[in-house]
């Protein structure tokens, strides 16, 4: 596709995302904000998620639109951070008119890095507010061991010890006047697999911890001993896009994007897993909404591989760059 251009992925019009993190304590969250309001769907596909406002985007419902999502760590503590979001919108006038002032819509989802780090720590409403404060102020947006990626860590069946530290990936592209990115905090139980290549990048390692193995392998083999798995997993991410989408069809699109997470991610949507999709739009661009699938499956594709070779080794935790060394 020759047509098809990598972008920075705030040149998405209408979008503004920030990062707030506490390194110490390996946690942090990632804003990503559309003030004046997007539509917006979800799919929540693991057996194990931390949610904030997901029944609000069936269609169903009555609000159309969002002002944010929050992906954050700190499992279910980390959707306080929502919070921040709320408050800081508010300052600035954003919001859902109710005739009684105007509500922030914020959504979000919450992945668990407790085992990372000093923790007891976890994204708060201070640490919401200031990764919206970042995204205003247009903030240096890093990716690896940042924002909601800052104790990620993937590959952990056989628990910590053979884990490895994973993070935040962003892609995105431009197709004609078409827009599309994708962010995510890839935090799986399972391992990850560079869809481009095939080549496995990051999962389990082998117990000298030299180099890979494979959870599925290890998951038949042990398929009778009925082991008690790390439970502190799941994959979070938010598709961004200008095409013009209705609440159903956002939610279409979550649902098919959840496709990268599967080509990417072995095992995945697992029930030690919170896995889920958010789509934002801004609505602006004719497009076809299954095309649209392609393409939005492939950037989120690009941003997993991204969260995992931007990670940097970190808590005594090796990243897909120490491999081989």
């Amino acid at each position: 596709m020759n047509n098809l251009k990598e972008i920075d992925i705030r040149e998405i019009d209408g979008f503004l995302i920030g990062n707030a993190e506490n390194e110490k304590t390996a946690t942090g969250c990632t804003a990503i904000l559309c003030p004046s309001g997007a539509f917006a769907g979800v799919d929540v596909r693991g057996g194990g998620p931390a949610t904030r406002e997901t029944d609000l985007l069936n269609p169903v419902n009555m609000v159309q639109q969002i002002h944010c999502v929050m992906l954050s760590g700190g499992s279910a503590f980390g959707l306080a951070a929502g919070d921040g979001a709320m408050q800081y919108l508010s300052e600035k006038g954003y919001g859902f008119e109710t005739g009684f002032g105007n509500v922030p819509i914020v959504c979000g989802a919450s992945l668990f890095d407790l085992a990372t780090g000093d923790g007891g720590t976890y994204p708060d409403k201070a640490m919401g507010y200031e990764a919206c404060r970042a995204a205003f102020e247009k903030a240096p947006l890093m990716q690896g061991n940042f924002g909601a990626g800052t104790g990620a860590t993937v590959g952990k069946y056989l628990g910590a010890e053979r884990m490895m530290k994973s993070g935040l990936g962003i892609y995105a592209v431009k197709l004609g006047d078409i827009k599309c990115g994708a962010v995510v905090a890839v935090n799986c139980l399972g391992d990850v697999t560079d869809t481009e290549t095939g080549k496995k990048i990051a999962g389990i390692m082998t117990a000298d911890r030299t180099e890979l193995a494979s959870t599925c392998d290890i998951m038949l083999e042990e398929i009778a001993a009925g082991r008690n798995v790390f439970t502190g997993n799941t994959t979070i991410g938010c598709i961004l896009t200008n095409v013009k989408l209705t609440k159903s069809e956002c939610c279409k699109l979550a649902s098919v994007t959840h496709n990268a997470y599967a080509r990417a991610i072995s095992p995945v949507h697992t029930s030690a897993d919170g896995d889920t999709i958010f789509v934002m739009t801004t609505a602006e661009i004719e497009a076809a909404p299954d095309s649209l699938g392609v393409l939005a499956v492939k950037v989120m594709e690009k941003a997993i591989v991204r969260a995992v070779m931007s990670a940097k080794s970190a808590y005594g935790i090796k990243a897909a760059a120490d491999l081989g060394k």
